[in-house]
Order: C-alpha cells, then structure tokens, then sequence
C-alpha cells in the first residue's frame, strides 16, 4: 500500500468516529431521563448497590455515545448516570477536547454528585475509548480509588494511540504538534508517547482498591496498536472479543455504541459474582 494511502485509513476513521456522533445529536439529557438513566431519583439495589456512570469517547457525549449501552444496563436493575466532559468553548456535541487532567476533574465532582444522589458509597465506572483511560487519572491523582470499585475500558487508549502509524508523520509537519495541542489538547494527550500518558502510567498502571477491566476489539482502527489498551496488575482482566466470539466484527466505535457481546462483558465485570458465559449467543440476550 502506497504510504500516503496508508496515512488515509486512520484519517477516515477519526471522520467515521465524527459521523457516529452526529447521527443520533437529536438525542438530548431528557430523551436519557425518560428511557431510565440520569434518574436521580434512582436508589441502587442490593442487586446492584453500586450506581454506573458512564465515560463517553472523543467527540462523544452524555447521550450519543450511550444509546445503545445505558437501557441495557437500566433494563438489569443499574442506576446507570452519563456526564459530558472535557467541552470546547463554541463547540456543541463534541466533547472530550480539552485537557484530560481537566477532565477528570469533571468526573471526580460528578461522581460525587451521583454518590450524593443516590447515597451509595462507592460508584462503577465504564468508559469508551478516552472515557476508559481518563478515569485512572481520577483513580491515581484526584482520590477517585477510594470512591470507585470497578473500572470498565471499551477500546480504552490506556498507553495511548499511534492511529495506525498517522502520528508519527506529525515531527515532519513543523508546529502541528503545538497546533494540536493548543486547539485540541485532548487529542494530542492521547497520543502514544505524550506527556499526560507518560505521568498517567509511570508507577504502574493501576492503583489498589479498583477491579479493572479492558474489553478489546482486533478489528480497532483508532486506538492502535490494540494491544497497548490493555493493563497491567494484580486485579486486572484483559479481554479480547474475539476469543469470545470470533464471528465479532466489532471495531472502535462499535464496541462502544451497539455491541451487544460487549455489553454482556460489562454486565459481568460489574457484577463478577453472577457472571455467565459470554459467547456469540450473547448478541441477541
């Protein structure tokens, strides 16, 4: 393959990663009300004592990127919470832009204001891309450990993303790199090698306290190489679709947005004590 047709592939994915997003932007904070999640009115189970919130991805947000997700959970008894983060000034929607250390700051006060809500002392975490690394920053820097107890990653860029080699080619383009992280510093913090990236996990990718799941798809166009998604520890479980269903065509951002196998991953990392089998059957449960 020519190289710069090479370059393209990850560029058209970051378009597909846009067009999902805008898609559903009739969606709004109300429509998630009504179907069940964002109800502060919730009181978790002894089921399920723990509230969900959820982490959208870049250029995501609290309703979008959790359509197919946030009913599944709620239909299962979860008191399930989505927050927006990391907003652009003038820029509507697409969220998770801006600096990743800000970031999980939002989240550190929405949990609180779940907690608060819903009186439980711990929360669990789920997150898709961004929204699956972000939350360590919360764990390890801003005392998110000892309110948190389960973490769940979709196609998290844990060590960071080279999107298919695409950043590499960015030294040869003299002040993009400063560009980018001017504009977007949400992006350029993922980029594998970064400052955030290097603080986020020196020390060990993991804190005590915290069950830690990676859910990973082969087929990742945006978060690559797949394999740098997933963690190291002594309460971590690394999980590729496709040793559970090899039929799973899922890539970045279907993992996130419809995928069903997926999904009953999640619903046994939250609840591990009554997990079942994931397979290809999981699909249509």
């Amino acid at each position: 393959m020519l190289p710069w047709k090479r370059a393209l592939r990850p560029l058209a994915a970051l378009l597909l990663a846009v067009a999902a997003v805008v898609v559903p932007a009739g969606a709004s904070g109300a429509a998630a009300t009504s179907s069940g999640w964002n109800d502060y009115a919730c009181k978790p189970s002894a089921a399920h004592p723990r509230p969900v919130v959820l982490v959208h991805g870049t250029f995501g947000n609290s309703v979008d990127n959790w359509l197919g997700l946030a009913p599944y959970l709620t239909s299962r008894g979860y008191c399930v919470y989505s927050l927006d983060y990391g907003q652009l000034p003038g820029v509507p929607l697409f969220h998770g832009l801006g600096p990743i250390d800000r970031s999980a700051g939002q989240l550190a006060a929405f949990v609180d204001k779940v907690l608060a809500a819903t009186g439980a002392a711990e929360a669990d975490l789920v997150g898709h891309s961004q929204g699956g690394m972000m939350p360590r920053y919360y764990l390890k820097f801003l005392g998110g450990a000892a309110k948190v107890r389960a973490l769940v990653g979709l196609a998290p860029d844990n060590h960071g993303t080279d999107l298919d080699g695409l950043t590499r080619l960015l030294p040869y383009f003299p002040g993009a790199e400063d560009l980018l992280d001017a504009a977007t510093p949400g992006l350029a913090g993922q980029i594998a090698g970064s400052d955030f990236l290097t603080r986020l996990n020196a020390g060990g990718d993991t804190v005590p306290g915290v069950r830690y799941t990676v859910l990973a798809t082969r087929y990742d166009e945006v978060v690559t190489p797949w394999r740098t998604q997933y963690l190291s520890g002594s309460d971590v479980r690394n999980v590729l679709l496709q040793d559970l269903c090899p039929l799973d065509l899922s890539e970045h951002l279907a993992i996130g947005l419809s995928d069903r196998i997926a999904f009953h991953e999640v619903a046994n990392a939250l609840d591990p004590a009554h997990a079942t089998p994931t397979t290809c059957a999981s699909a249509l449960s």
